[in-house]
């Protein structure tokens, strides 16, 4: 066999795997296990109070690339790079995968005060975060804490439609660091999106893409730029057993895209 043949051939057996991802039976069904949420609300506490300490210091606002000279040059030159805080294809949870993923842009000219006002337009996304988000809106609130809900598309071997609710807040240090924390309330596969026959699928009927979804911005001005850091927190369903081999790159690559994808964007709309 030629090795262009086997290179056809692993990439069948790669898409038949991750098909068999997506229709596989009782594990693909019902609310994440209770379990696997208490670690993941654990987590996030430790994550939290990790972001609590940065961004009470300037010197340590961001973290990781962001403070590595080397890395420096190369987000001034353009470059989106792109971390994984977890073991590939997700930590393993009860029943569940836990996914930490961090990126790191430049905005050249950009200001703190642009982006704050880029990331609290939620009205505005569909137009800077196209196609990936194709309705958002403020939510009317009688608590005093801003909620968002969000309609996101995403497209791979199929696409999906997800509905989520929001709880987000804003913070700043000083007038040249800031952050955001936003935490899913509800998260909500759409079945049929578009047509007379919507409809979010409950609890026992979704197939599990995603149960939770945390994200975490910090952003500093210096350098004649804005600095842009996004932490992305989520549990999705568990590997059925025996297609982690094929399953595993995909889930690798979707939320790494999707990052990428977020910050090109975020650039884009604060040059606009």
């Amino acid at each position: 066999m030629t090795n262009s043949s086997c290179q056809v051939l692993k990439a069948f057996l790669v898409l038949c795997g991750i098909l068999l991802f997506l229709v596989a039976p009782l594990c693909a069904k019902g609310e994440a296990p209770a379990a696997a949420l208490s670690a993941f609300h654990d987590y996030l506490r430790a994550v939290e109070s990790r972001l609590s300490r940065q961004h009470q210091s300037q010197d340590e606002f961001l973290t990781g690339v962001a403070r590595d000279p080397g890395s420096d040059r190369r987000l001034r030159q353009g470059e989106f790079i792109v971390e994984q805080l977890m073991p590939a294809g997700g930590a393993e949870l009860p029943g569940a995968l836990l996914h930490h993923w961090r990126g790191t842009a430049f905005a050249p000219g950009a200001t703190a005060a642009d982006f704050d006002r880029l990331m609290r337009n939620f009205n505005a996304y569909p137009q800077h975060f196209a196609p990936e988000v194709v309705q958002a809106r403020t939510l009317p609130s009688t608590d005093g804490h801003l909620h968002a809900w969000i309609r996101v598309r995403q497209r791979q071997v199929i696409t999906v439609v997800m509905d989520s609710t929001y709880d987000v807040s804003f913070g700043q240090l000083d007038s040249h660091h800031g952050y955001s924390i936003s935490q899913s309330t509800r998260i909500a596969e759409i079945d049929a999106p578009g047509t007379s026959q919507e409809r979010a699928l409950g609890a026992g009927e979704d197939h599990g893409f995603l149960w939770r979804l945390n994200t975490y911005w910090s952003y500093e001005e210096r350098d004649g730029g804005l600095y842009m850091q996004i932490e992305s927190v989520s549990l999705t369903r568990s590997i059925p057993t025996g297609l982690g081999w094929a399953v595993r790159p995909f889930l690798e690559s979707v939320p790494r895209e999707s990052l990428e994808f977020t910050l090109r964007s975020a650039c884009s709309a604060i040059r606009r």
